[in-house]
């Protein structure tokens, strides 16, 4: 196959030596439920040789993702109660995401979002339907964050993006307008001129989340293609996510910490995995999620600590898993307070 494209097919998955033969058939079935893609510069991040390789778990498909459990949520954090237009999540009152796109780069496997992104999903907003988007975030005044999310909104050519930006450039109380992508690891050349000059086009303030959860994807190309970001103004933070058999060690953690950090990227967000379908190997217990975290105390540097959040199911927003707002019930039941003080059962109770 074409080393230059992204690898979309179990056969791919096969030839490139990223699955054996044996486990084609179970693979296929899940690309027909979920969508796949796995960047050149992913694949080689992957050591085919090692079977828990930490990259190859995040992107390669794997049979238990067929596996569903009673708990898990097509809409685990509750995207659809909160959108009063096609492309808009309203969920806290200063800020709105704006999904302009619903395709990806690459397609990770926890991904809490993989029922609504991909080839099968919910695509790109039609110009009436962004039309309509613009329209509610100008008429309401209380948004100050337009936070671009999806899908990956970094696919859109620089012209797109420029056109969108500029199209926010006369809403003025829009102060902030946010990307979360993981572009610069997974298509680092990406990140060119054009592109950054699209960025900044709304004369916003701008920042980028990238996403990366192992401290390999922090690559030297990677790494460049957030300095060409930070060195044009750009303010970048980190999301990451804790994953069994990825990040859910305190020296990897560590590790990952340090290397945003070493890249001027500011460690913002460590989300507890969500209850999204098929993504039962991917969850931590919060236990051992609450030790990794607070091993990262003596271990590493303030700058390099993230906020360890939950997303409470049915779209109540994040809650920081502290005692503050985690309160344990026993037989791994948990109540939650939410960001107005309303209280939530973890899991759900059916």
């Amino acid at each position: 196959m074409n080393a230059h494209r992204p690898i979309k097919t179990a056969r791919e998955l096969v030839e490139t030596g990223l699955i054996d033969s044996a486990k084609e058939a179970a693979v296929a079935a899940v690309a027909e439920r979920y969508a796949v893609a796995i960047s050149p510069a992913i694949t080689g991040l992957i050591d085919p040789n090692d079977p828990n390789d930490p990259i190859a778990r995040q992107f390669v498909p794997d049979a238990a993702e067929l596996t569903l459990l009673p708990e898990e949520r097509e809409d685990p954090i509750g995207d659809k109660p909160h959108s009063p237009v096609t492309g808009i999540v309203h969920r806290y009152p200063d800020r709105v995401l704006l999904k302009a796109v619903h395709v990806c780069p690459v397609y990770c496997r926890f991904c809490f979002r993989r029922e609504m992104v991909g080839p099968q999903g919910l695509g790109t907003l039609t110009p009436a339907e962004l039309d309509a988007a613009i329209a509610y975030i100008a008429s309401h005044e209380e948004i100050w964050e337009v936070i671009l999310t999806g899908g990956d909104p970094l696919v859109l050519s620089p012209r797109r993006l420029a056109e969108l930006m500029e199209r926010l450039k006369p809403i003025p109380h829009v102060k902030v307008v946010r990307f979360h992508t993981r572009v610069p690891v997974v298509e680092p050349a990406r990140i060119d001129a054009g592109l950054i000059a699209a960025l900044k086009a709304s004369g916003k303030a701008t920042y980028v989340a990238l996403h990366a959860n192992h401290p390999r994807e922090l690559t030297d190309e990677a790494r460049a293609a957030s300095a060409r970001l930070i060195d044009a103004g750009i303010v970048m933070i980190s999301q990451s996510v804790l994953l069994r058999g990825v990040n859910d060690d305190a020296e990897v953690l560590a590790s990952l910490m340090r290397a945003f950090v070493e890249t001027r990227i500011k460690p913002y967000y460590l989300h507890h995995p969500d209850l999204a379908p098929g993504t039962s190997h991917f969850r931590l217990t919060i236990e051992e999620g609450q030790a990794l975290v607070a091993a990262l105390r003596g271990r590493v540097s303030g700058l390099c600590q993230p906020t360890y959040i939950l997303d409470i199911p049915g779209g109540h927003g994040k809650a920081v898993i502290s005692a503050a707002s985690i309160a344990d019930e026993g037989g791994g039941c948990y109540t939650v307070t939410d960001f107005r003080g309303g209280e939530h059962s973890y899991p759900p109770k059916a």
